[in-house]
């Protein structure tokens, strides 16, 4: 037997909703099945939510509300942080179905609980800075602003981190006094179903609710339900447009967005031709495939260095392991779904029409254990130009654009050419042209001579099509509340 088809004789997990404080199926009795990306058997099931569900859902969080906006902030706090102290006690089985479920390498994904349960303690900590204002208007009155949740706010996510992104996400909108619906991926959802089992035994009944479902269904329920006033996403561009839309037909509300990325790694002709290419590879993330909306996909490198930093990425990128995800010597492993596998190859063949040199991987990996499941190599393109689809669109993928430039007043036209703005790395020893090169660029969060690395308190956004408002700082807990001010006016009398 080889070392992935040992998944099969693991145990399939059989999940369940959480809504109004109990787990339950769908009311329509439909399932979803879990598959291993590795090998393609079934690794459990979850519920398959109707809007019915979402209705439900909706309504226990609605009911909750009120209770748990008068509720002390300390003790939001202090029940924030024991979901973190419960999670951590099922970190391991968290893991296993997180790399099961996902293909994302063990040695990638070790640290997303232990991420998730920091930004929990995070907010925790930030209770006390839901502050208002006090204003002088004028000097016989009182004018100050309060800080009010909004009520039921709806969040969607994706499938890379489900774990991470589901315990996370829940931090701001609990400490802010909210009450929430979570919607997981339907293309990675097991994890979350455990995150059920500890809201269910952590928070009072219906201020957390947990629906599995497509976005069709579920996630277009949620979107459209006229009780939810604040909605967030973690996707795709066109995903979040059509969110955008379809939230709109129902209530007027407060949406953002967490979308996609093009992310340039611009790579002036000081660096370091080994600093960079190693940083290059990390950058892209394949430890996840290169499912990361962060990641630096495409390679800036002056013309100086251009020829010398290619080779070693290709060396490196070249001898990357690809096999079992639960093996800590693997580098890689498969692509999330045989969907997501057929839209990256895709992106392949367009980059190899519009004449970009391919110089590793864009294939199926030879083998036996290769030869069921969601296989690509990891890929690298060489001689990628503006002009071609693969400079442009987002492949969320193991794939690598290396681009060559020569010219400063060309470069920011170059790396801002793009309608994504989520991210950018900045390689240089020159600290003036690293720090005008950062205003200059079109992205939310920026990095200089690094990549990757998400830095705790630190807002995490992006511009133009990558979406709308900013996470995993101090500015998305405020996101989940609005201001009221009150006037107070003397009598004339008294004044």
């Amino acid at each position: 037997m080889n070392e992935m088809a040992q998944n099969a004789d693991a145990q399939i997990r059989e999940g369940l909703m959480l809504i109004g404080g109990k787990l339950c199926p769908s009311v329509g009795e439909g399932w979803l099945t879990a598959i291993d990306p590795c090998n393609e058997e079934v690794l459990g099931r979850v519920p398959d939510a109707t809007a019915e569900d979402v209705e439900l859902a909706v309504a226990a969080a609605d009911r909750a509300a009120p209770g748990w906006a008068a509720t002390p902030a300390l003790e939001r706090a202090r029940l924030v942080r024991e979901l973190a102290r419960r999670a951590l006690e099922r970190a391991d089985e968290l893991l296993e179905l997180e790399v099961r479920d996902t293909g994302n390498t063990r040695r990638r994904m070790v640290r997303d609980v232990t991420m998730a349960t920091d930004l929990l303690e995070y907010f925790a900590g930030l209770a006390l800075e839901l502050k208002g204002e006090t204003v002088p208007s004028t000097s016989t009155g009182l004018h100050f602003s309060v800080r009010e949740p909004y009520g039921v706010v709806g969040r969607i996510l994706a499938f890379n981190h489900p774990f991470y992104f589901a315990a996370s996400r829940l931090a701001a909108p609990l400490v802010a006094g909210n009450t929430v619906v979570l919607k997981p991926s339907e293309e990675a959802p097991l994890s979350t179903t455990v995150l059920a089992e500890l809201c269910a035994e952590v928070f009072p009944p219906g201020v957390v609710n947990i629906v599995t479902g497509t976005g069709l269904d579920a996630g277009a329920a949620l979107v459209r339900h006229p009780r939810v006033k604040r909605l967030t996403f973690i996707g795709s561009v066109p995903t979040g447009r059509a969110i955008q839309s379809q939230a709109a037909e129902s209530s007027v509300k407060h949406v953002s967005l967490e979308l996609g990325g093009k992310n340039p790694m611009i790579v002036f002709a000081d660096a370091d031709p080994e600093k960079v290419a190693t940083a290059a590879v990390a950058g892209m993330n394949f430890g996840h495939q290169g499912q990361s909306c962060g990641s630096t996909s495409r390679l800036l490198l002056h013309e100086d260095l251009y020829n010398d930093v290619l080779a070693r990425v290709v060396e490196k990128v070249s001898a990357l392991r690809l096999g079992d995800p639960m093996r800590d010597d693997t580098d890689m492993g498969p692509l999330n779904n045989a969907r997501h596998l057929q839209n990256v190859m895709s992106h392949i063949a367009a980059a190899e029409e519009d004449g970009a040199r391919l110089v590793t991987g864009g294939r199926r990996p030879s083998g036996a254990q290769f030869e069921r499941g969601f296989w690509l190599q990891p890929t690298v393109f060489a001689d990628v130009t503006p002009g071609m689809r693969l400079f442009r669109n987002e492949v969320f993928g193991p794939v690598l654009a290396v681009s060559r430039w020569s010219d400063d007043d060309d470069l920011l036209a170059i790396a801002n050419g793009v309608d994504y703005g989520l991210t950018a790395s900045i390689w240089t020893n020159d600290l003036n042209r690293a720090l005008v090169t950062a205003r200059a660029v079109q992205a939310g969060y920026v990095w200089i001579n690094g990549n990757s690395s998400h830095f705790p308190g630190t807002s995490f956004g992006g511009r133009k099509e990558s979406g709308t408002g900013s996470e995993e700082g101090l500015d998305e807990l405020l996101s989940f509340t609005e201001v009221k001010t009150i006037n107070i006016v003397l009598p004339a009398e008294l004044v």
